[in-house]
């Protein structure tokens, strides 16, 4: 009975531990998200300018992309507290290839940019208005920090898939995989926020 006391005391401090971890992320990109809104008043068509050089579908596509992988996400805590070990596995594996995806359309679509000499510090970018530099520069940033994130998700999944597949996450201890789940949907969160400022708001 204590045994089972100290599981549900380690899960709820894995959970409030995850939580406080989210709120710092949150903070860390609120604060970008207001460095963003101050330079776009102050230059709001060097924005204009720039977001249209941005490929609104890959963009679009990679918001789908997002989305699905949040929903497989999902299912696998709901498979994995229905007992269905091996379809849990599964979910969580289409989880790591949807971020795979996601992960290569940004690499094509940074790699174009880069191609076109599009990039912070370049000669081509420095011929730009001060609004533009500005741009491209929270463009790279943020979205590379949100890159950054998908990679770490990415290792934490596959860490709790590996531990789903063992039976370590089970119907009756499941928290890791839940945890895992927390993070990522932050993950989605943030781009739904990245999405539209950087590939709608022209």
């Amino acid at each position: 009975m204590s045994t089972q006391g100290h599981e549900h005391r380690d899960d709820a401090g894995s959970r409030m531990g995850m939580w406080l971890f989210l709120f710092t992320e949150l903070i860390l990109f609120g604060g970008l998200f207001i460095v963003y809104a101050v330079y776009r008043y102050q230059h709001g068509e060097a924005f204009h300018l720039a977001a249209r050089e941005l490929d609104t579908f890959v963009g679009t596509v990679n918001t789908l992309i997002l989305l699905t992988s949040s929903l497989t996400v999902a299912l696998s805590i709901v498979a994995v507290r229905q007992g269905k070990r091996g379809l849990a596995v599964m979910l969580v594996g289409m989880t790591i290839l949807l971020a795979g995806a996601f992960l290569v359309n940004k690499y094509f679509e940074w790699g174009h940019k880069f191609a076109l000499g599009i990039f912070p510090g370049s000669p081509e970018l420095l011929k730009r208005s001060s609004g533009e530099i500005l741009y491209f520069g929270l463009y790279f940033v943020m979205t590379g920090l949100h890159a950054l994130h998908v990679i770490i998700g990415m290792v934490i999944l596959t860490v709790v898939g590996i531990m789903t597949a063992r039976g370590t996450v089970s119907a009756s201890s499941y928290v890791k995989l839940e945890v895992g789940g927390l993070y990522w949907h932050l993950v989605d969160v943030i781009w739904i926020f990245l999405f539209p400022l950087f590939y709608l708001l022209h």
